[in-house]
């Protein structure tokens, strides 16, 4: 004969509080108005079992509606809570439905202890649901109870045991059991500790997972202010969790409809804008020469004209030359003098002028490089000069100089570990990034006009790979021409925003001036990007 084991429980279909019957066997039957379910229910609810066996020593407490939190005597009963003189008693459960422990929580103190082997027991509230559609997690037992009350006593509702900090190891310890459910809703509470836990829950519990976003502090204060209709809306509503990094192509729109990327700035070179449309945030843009042939003049070039033609902030670290020498050098360019030689002469007052229109307006910031230069101690003082001194625009001379404080690891490696780290620095701070880079040694070799190609990056494909442009430098340092041996041309040898590359810029030393002024470039080896 098939024996009840559990009565007096809500329909779903009448509304009756106490009119159903659960079976051995798994079906109901509805005294109220004749409605029989078998197996799994209509509303995916299921009460799998009573106790096995009784505990004496964990028999206490009287039956009651806990009227101060809006819980009413049905919702109790159905988590067989009950009331002693001054707490409230949360039983538990373990694999096998035997009550092996409860939670006592005072009435007006709200201090938890607990009794019995409580470590092996399972989440509160899960032995008295099997598989389904939803269930829901929470925080408490009481806003478990109030989150099962809400939902109109139809939807699985546990909660983990012993707060956010054992969060995961509860749910990690019951994955199995959650994971029989099609959705798995987080009800967590709304503060800094609440949401961080969800998020690491719900990562455990892809794809299933979805966080229910409350506006009050938690379930059971919805309760207790009569909004139940406001709290079905959420947790209807809940958010499929996305782990960070995954986005919905759905919602781009806004950023699809805003167009192009635009750059803020262009270069100071119109032939280099010509392939490149200029700079933008969000890159990281190597330079690429062989040594010296003036990837910091060209650098401080580009540093220079950002100064003038934006209101932005730049922040410069040239690591083979000392912070005076940085300076003079931008100074000089305002003078258009190569300041830093003995052969210029010129007036303080001049001096004074041009120090006001560069590095008195407090918009750039040296990096003192005495001391060491390993990367994390470079990204650091990078994140200072963006998140404290509001720079947008980072040089960085030379990426070669950071290996030499990778002692621990060869070359290749350690470009690896600095681009990457770089490449990071530069999305997560929205800046735009100019790294200087090493050649190899080839038998035409770069100081000698060789063209400059990709592979030929020192040390690591890493740094072709993460650079959004790749820029050489080419000039023969040894020409017997004078106008030769002081013009560079400038090549794009990779461009991931066009995809146009090749010789964009022919750039003359003016050995009067110290600037780097474009000329006329001989295209006879070019395809003219007008042809694309």
């Amino acid at each position: 004969m098939t024996r009840y084991v559990k009565t007096h429980q809500p329909c779903s279909d009448c509304g009756s509080s106490d009119a159903v019957a659960y079976y051995q066997d798994g079906n109901t039957y509805c005294f109220s108005c004749g409605m029989q379910h078998s197996g799994a229910m209509k509303t995916q609810l299921q009460v799998v079992s009573m106790n096995k066996e009784k505990n004496s020593e964990l028999d206490i407490g009287t039956l009651e509606a806990m009227t101060d939190r809006g819980v009413s005597k049905n919702t109790c009963k159905f988590y067989n809570v009950t009331k002693g003189a001054r707490e409230w008693y949360f039983p538990y459960y373990d694999s096998d439905h035997v009550r092996v422990a409860y939670k006592k929580r005072g009435v007006e103190n709200k201090v938890f202890s607990t009794k019995g082997k409580f470590p092996s027991a399972t989440l509160f509230g899960q032995s008295l649901f099997n598989s389904g559609k939803f269930i829901t997690i929470t925080e408490g037992e009481v806003d478990a109870l109030s989150t099962f009350q809400m939902l109109g006593s139809k939807w699985p509702v546990v909660s983990i045991k012993s707060g956010v900090k054992s969060a995961v190891k509860d749910i990690s310890d019951n994955y199995e059991y959650l994971n029989q459910f099609d959705s798995i809703k987080i009800c967590f509470d709304n503060d800094d500790v609440g949401r961080k836990a969800a998020k690491e829950v719900a990562e455990l519990l892809l794809p299933k997972a979805e966080i229910v976003h409350l506006n009050r502090k938690d379930a059971n204060e919805y309760l207790t202010n009569n909004d139940e209709k406001e709290f079905q809306r959420l947790w209807w509503h809940s958010e499929k969790y996305t782990p960070e990094g995954i986005i919905s192509g759905a919602s781009l729109w806004e950023t699809i409809k805003a167009g192009p990327t635009e750059s803020e700035v262009s270069y100071p070179y119109e032939g280099l804008n010509k392939l490149t449309y200029g700079i933008r945030r969000g890159e990281l843009i190597t330079i690429a020469a062989g040594s010296g042939l003036g990837k910091s003049s060209f650098m401080r070039e580009i540093a220079f004209h950002i100064l003038n033609e934006t209101e932005q902030n730049i922040g410069l670290l040239f690591l083979e030359e000392s912070v005076t020498r940085t300076a003079q050098a931008l100074i000089g360019l305002e003078m258009n003098k190569p300041i830093h030689l003995p052969d210029f002469k010129y007036t303080e007052e001049e001096l004074k002028t041009a120090f006001q229109n560069t590095l008195e307006k407090n918009r750039v910031f040296f990096f003192d490089h005495f001391g060491s230069n390993a990367i994390d101690n470079i990204i650091s003082r990078v994140r200072y000069m963006v998140r404290v001194l509001k720079c947008k625009y980072i040089f960085l001379d030379h990426i070669s100089i950071l290996v030499s404080d990778q002692s621990n690891m060869d070359e290749r490696k350690a470009l690896d570990e600095i681009m990457t780290k770089l490449r990071t620095l530069v999305q997560e701070l929205d800046i735009c990034m100019f790294v200087a880079s090493h050649l190899k040694r080839v038998d035409y070799g770069h100081e000698e006009g060789g063209r400059t190609k990709l592979h030929q990056l020192r040390g690591s494909g890493s740094i072709g790979q993460l650079s959004d442009i790749v820029l050489g430098l080419e000039r023969d340092g040894q020409a017997t021409d004078l106008r030769e041996r002081h013009t560079t041309t400038v090549r794009v040898i990779k461009n991931r925003f066009s995809g146009l590359t090749g010789p964009a810029s022919s750039l003359l030393y003016g050995l009067d001036t110290g600037r780097l002024s474009e000329i006329p470039l001989n295209r006879d080896d070019e395809l003219d990007a007008e042809a694309f």
